[in-house]
């Protein structure tokens, strides 16, 4: 895979050049390039099933009320869901397509949960009518490659599900690893257990030894895409052992906060409301400008959502989100201002 120096930096080159449009195809049903232009855009579903997939994990699925397609969704899409007591929390879509019928999103009720997966297992109930968000996706799957690795832990499934039955419509190649810690908690395992190209790892069946990423990495053909969702501990191995492939055949994505969040001790400017805002230290921009009464779409509060993916006109950001690509960051065209801060005294913005 290092042999192939000539054909990475090529790829490095186009990624680069095509950091723009990549931001641009994060939310879907718009020609925009950022969130906060399609975030007002927030659809009232019917929740229409609960289904049982593994313990402590149900599948729900949303349709409109009247019957009529929903906003298409590619593979690795999430919605956000407006729980009634007011908390949004951000959900993988287990389906894709440009005309669905119906949301389906995979819920563990963690016991170290915040209040959402708690509430949708609690709570939530056939019939309930639930505000949930058109499709974005920061996680999105290249179906131009010659082959794909999939690899998931726990619930981290329900998007690595979707790429893999997309690629699977497309007659790819692709293979795909799965691990949980027994097989109680695999969900789909019946329908990937009938798949010759899915390795599953069970950490109760093998001694308590974890999914050997490395062997992994080594065994892919060259020229490989890496996709991996799981625990925030499987996603730094996973990072570590493809640590030599290019950066652009890794692909990772998190749902909690990956970096701490930027200290303020800087202004802010929004160019389009002719307001200024100086940061305190201890606050973020969004935790800033909701004091001051602003409207600015938001979710997940941590980077890794994309909601308030906001332009930036002058000045650099100090990048903290989990979403950006390297080539992103360092054009410096736009930011997540819910965790991320400033390395200039200055920052400009398009608000």
């Amino acid at each position: 895979m290092q042999n192939n120096i000539h054909l990475c930096i090529i790829e490095v080159i186009g990624k680069i050049l095509s950091h723009k449009s990549k931001a641009q195809k994060r939310i879907m049903g718009t020609t925009t390039s950022l969130a906060h232009d399609a975030a007002s855009s927030i659809i009232t579903a019917s929740l229409t099933a609960i289904t049982y997939a593994a313990r402590d994990t149900h599948l729900y699925e949303f349709r409109l009320p009247d019957g009529q397609a929903l906003p298409g969704a590619t593979a690795g899409s999430h919605i956000d869901i407006h729980l009634p007591n007011g908390l949004v929390r951000q959900y993988s879509l287990v389906n894709w397509g440009n005309t669905p019928d119906r949301y389906i999103v995979g819920v563990k009720n963690d016991p170290n949960s915040r209040g959402g997966s708690r509430y949708m297992h609690e709570q939530l109930r056939v019939g309930s009518d639930i505000q949930i968000s058109a499709p974005r996706n920061n996680f999105p799957l290249d179906e131009s490659v010659q082959h794909t690795v999939l690899v998931a832990g726990g619930i981290g499934i329900t998007p690595i599900w979707c790429m893999m039955t997309r690629l699977e419509a497309l007659g790819k190649s692709w293979e795909l690893h799965y691990s949980c810690r027994s097989r109680t908690d695999a969900a789909f395992l019946a329908e990937l257990a009938t798949r010759p190209n899915v390795h599953l790892h069970f950490d109760d069946e093998n001694e308590g030894r974890l999914l050997d990423l490395a062997a992994i990495a080594a065994n892919a053909p060259a020229g490989s895409h890496a996709y991996c969702c799981g625990p925030t501990p499987m996603l730094g191995a996973f990072e570590n052992a493809l640590s030599s492939w290019p950066a652009n055949q890794v692909h990772v994505e998190y749902f909690t906060a990956k970096h701490e969040a930027a200290n303020g001790g800087f202004t802010v400017e929004l160019q389009r409301s002719g307001k200024t805002f100086h940061i305190p230290e201890g606050k973020s921009i969004l935790e800033t400008l909701n004091d001051a009464g602003m409207s600015v779409p938001q979710s997940c509060l941590q980077g890794v959502c994309g909601a308030c993916e906001t332009r930036v006109i002058s000045g650099i950001p100090d990048h903290r989100d989990a979403i950006l690509s390297e080539p992103e960051r360092a054009a410096n065209e736009t930011m997540m201002i819910c965790c991320s801060g400033s390395k200039t005294d200055l920052l400009v913005l398009d608000l």
